[in-house]
């Protein structure tokens, strides 16, 4: 499976500083989304941390051969479980951390990944930053917030419209360094020829429409520019929150078949 990808992060137009931090790692097949929260910049720190423990998780170990931290869950592959493992490492990290200095009490991030495993892709998330498959002629969220608003909207307690007017949409129920430890929400999928991936956090997703997002990662085939055009349109529509957004966009190589296809002619 061949893959393109980019990411770009925006402050916003109201926020004085951007606590949002991602990863792109083309050779790992790992990318990820992280929103920090906390004050003093301490969400900052939170977000940076999670990416770099989790980036430095898969680099200096290899599949089969690390200590995972977690109980094995058996309903996932190995991936997954390592992927889930490198997100409740950096959640010790910001939890550790967070009662090591003053300034950074209460600091703890959002954090959405996924990880390519061949033609599988692996799912992790924690709190309301989002992952969207874009397939043929929809668009689905693989991924549920942890919030008090999408909470609501489960129990049938309000509707889509009403949640999305919401003056507690930025309330989450879950988050790394939160607690000691944190329950990592998992999912899996088959990728085809032509999936593209969107993660994100909710500086996106509040400023621009599902149907929006579908239209631009549908018809444009550069990620880079898309990323920006994704952006530019949250900014537009009022930029409340820092916006930052990774495109992955997969496609199958026939080139194998094509050669076994000439000489099976001749």
């Amino acid at each position: 499976m061949r893959l393109i990808a980019d990411g770009k992060t925006d402050k916003g137009l109201a926020r004085e500083n951007n606590e949002d931090n991602l990863l792109v790692d083309k050779e790992l097949g790992l990318f990820v989304v992280a929103d920090g929260i906390g004050g003093q910049s301490a969400g900052e720190i939170a977000s940076k941390m999670a990416i770099e423990v989790i980036g430095d998780y898969f680099r200096r170990t290899s599949a089969g051969s690390d200590t995972l931290i977690g109980a094995f869950d058996d309903r996932y592959s190995a991936a997954s479980n390592r992927l889930a493992s490198g997100i409740r490492l950096s959640n010790q990290v910001i939890y550790e951390s967070s009662k090591s200095n003053a300034s950074w009490d209460g600091m703890c991030t959002t954090i959405a990944s996924v990880l390519l495993d061949g033609s599988q892709l692996s799912i992790a998330h924690v709190g309301d930053s989002r992952v969207y498959l874009v397939r043929a002629d929809s668009i689905q969220q693989l991924t549920d917030d942890h919030s008090v608003v999408s909470e609501q909207l489960k129990r049938g307690l309000i509707t889509k419209e009403m949640a999305e007017k919401s003056s507690i949409t930025n309330i989450i129920t879950r988050a790394l360094g939160q607690d000691k430890s944190v329950d990592v929400d998992l999912e899996e999928i088959d990728i085809m020829d032509n999936d593209r991936i969107l993660l994100c956090s909710d500086g996106l997703t509040t400023m621009v429409k599902d149907d929006v997002i579908f239209s631009i990662v549908k018809e444009v085939d550069e990620p880079e520019k898309a990323c920006s055009m994704l952006i530019d349109i949250a900014n537009k529509n009022g930029g409340r929150d820092n916006i930052t957004v990774v495109l992955v966009y997969f496609y199958k190589d026939n080139f194998s078949f094509n050669i076994k296809k000439f000489f099976q002619r001749r």
